[in-house]
């Protein structure tokens, strides 16, 4: 099943080399740009003193934090494996991952935590998902968000893509934000191919991902039982087999 691969590029590589595994050909379509801030060196060391830990959404935030800040002696709290492997990648030694999403990040933040130690910094996007600091105020600790980079949504896709799915030759797309998914939504109407995704299956990664992907005509839309990479890799590898089956079904 050729599968198209929208996160931006250096986490959909990383993505590929996974699915390849899984014997998953993949066509990797970045739907985001990642641009770090020009301020975000600044930011850091304006929010920093006196933080007990770092909170991070994203592997992205993880790679722009390290490419702007030397220090690594914090404790780090991830929202799934892939960030908090991204910490520990970047030098990190104290990194615990939620295995889930925003509102299970700041959980695991506010029972390992205490609110009197000092602030909890939060290295992130211009846009982001959830509310960890209004989850964490109301636990009665201080989150300090540190705007470092910036999503920019592709102006539209690449020829290759656009001619695989005029083809309707891409059999799952794999979506794990809310924002990637608006931003397919758009391009695919742009590009005039909202009608060519009858034998495509779209694989969100929450509700809340696939909600803008409603509107549109897959083959399936299939939701992560839970908002982990793994999960979604299970939800994508049911639909393969679904298809499977009715491929043999109709050769019968």
């Amino acid at each position: 099943m050729k599968t198209l691969v929208t996160r931006p590029r250096a986490d959909s590589l990383a993505l590929a080399e996974t699915l390849a595994a899984r014997g998953i050909e993949t066509v990797i379509e970045p739907l985001l740009t990642i641009r770090p801030e020009p301020e975000a060196r600044a930011r850091i060391d304006a929010a920093l003193g006196g933080a007990q830990a770092l909170l991070f959404t994203s592997a992205n935030g993880v790679r722009v934090f390290a490419g702007a800040c030397a220090r690594r002696d914090l404790p780090v709290f991830a929202v799934g494996d892939a960030t908090a492997r991204a910490a520990k990648a970047a030098g990190f030694a104290q990194v615990e991952s939620a295995q889930g999403d925003a509102a299970g990040l700041a959980k695991l933040a506010a029972a390992r935590l205490k609110p009197e130690t000092g602030h909890i910094l939060h290295p992130a996007a211009r846009h982001v998902a959830g509310d960890l600091a209004g989850d964490l105020g109301r636990a009665g600790f201080r989150v300090r968000r540190a705007v470092i980079y910036e999503s920019i949504p592709a102006a539209g896709l690449s020829a290759d893509t656009a001619a695989l799915l005029r083809r309707r030759a891409i059999g799952a797309a794999l979506f794990f934000s809310p924002r990637t998914a608006q931003s397919f939504v758009r391009l695919i109407g742009e590009a005039g191919l909202t009608e060519n995704l009858t034998n495509t299956a779209a694989i969100a990664l929450s509700a809340d991902v696939a909600a803008p992907l409603r509107h549109l005509a897959w083959r399936r839309i299939a939701v992560a039982e839970s908002p982990t990479e793994a999960s979604l890799l299970a939800a994508l590898e049911r639909c393969r087999d679904a298809a499977a089956k009715e491929e043999r079904r109709v050769h019968e």
